[in-house]
């Protein structure tokens, strides 16, 4: 491996949290190294925002050892290798207000299926439409915990909050025309909203949102 890499093998056993590579920003030669790595230890691992022609090189110079989910831009390397075994029952809802979230949607349930974690998600059922929200809720309450993912005002976080019994991870998106300011007045709401019981990660970052919702329901 690259010595511009130092890859941390042992971060799942100190924080049950596994490091994931966040591809934005890497060259193809680093995740080529990181990958081959993680094959020749048969260990498994996750990469977040990966674009095409990067996942290509590593399909092609990997074949089965990895693949590739295009809706999320993720990248599962050892996905040969036998999985844990998922839960039937799902654990958490991602609930989104517009189907303009799908790839944030995507990237949330990639990331709770390498977790070990099953997901059920709820789409487009933002406040513009309430009834979308309200003709669900009873369905809703059955999850120990949410994930919500709006842009625009961010209205969902506190409306969804004010519905449901469990934790609402809000999960701000950037997606929004112009004041909207690119998931940072939907961020801004999340952390004024007025409903209690709401946690608040970064624009986008929906490997955070996962990474929380996995540490949240270890403490059941």
């Amino acid at each position: 491996m690259s010595d511009t890499v130092r890859f941390d093998w042992q971060r799942s056993e100190r924080t049950g949290i596994p490091e994931v590579v966040f591809a934005l920003g890497k060259t193809t030669a680093q995740l080529v190294s990181i990958a081959g790595k993680a094959i020749e230890k048969e260990e498994r691992i996750l990469m977040t925002r990966i674009d095409a022609d990067k996942a290509a090189e590593l399909l092609g110079q990997f074949e089965s050892a990895v693949s590739w989910h295009e809706a999320s831009s993720t990248l599962v390397v050892g996905a040969s290798k036998a999985q844990t075994e998922i839960p039937v029952v799902s654990q958490v809802a991602v609930v989104a207000a517009g189907t303009s979230d799908h790839a944030l949607v995507a990237e949330v349930e990639q990331c709770l299926g390498f977790f070990g974690v099953r997901p059920s998600s709820y789409v487009d059922v933002g406040v513009a439409g309430l009834w979308r929200l309200t003709s669900i809720a009873n369905e809703l309450n059955e999850f120990p915990l949410f994930i919500a993912i709006a842009g625009m005002e961010g209205a969902l976080f506190s409306v969804l909050a004010g519905l449901v019994t469990g934790p609402v991870i809000a999960l701000p998106s950037s997606v929004g025309y112009g004041v909207s300011a690119g998931g940072h007045v939907a961020l801004n709401c999340a952390l004024s909203s007025c409903s209690p019981g709401i946690a608040v990660v970064n624009i986008d970052n929906g490997f955070g949102a996962a990474a929380l919702a996995v540490k949240m329901l270890k403490l059941q």
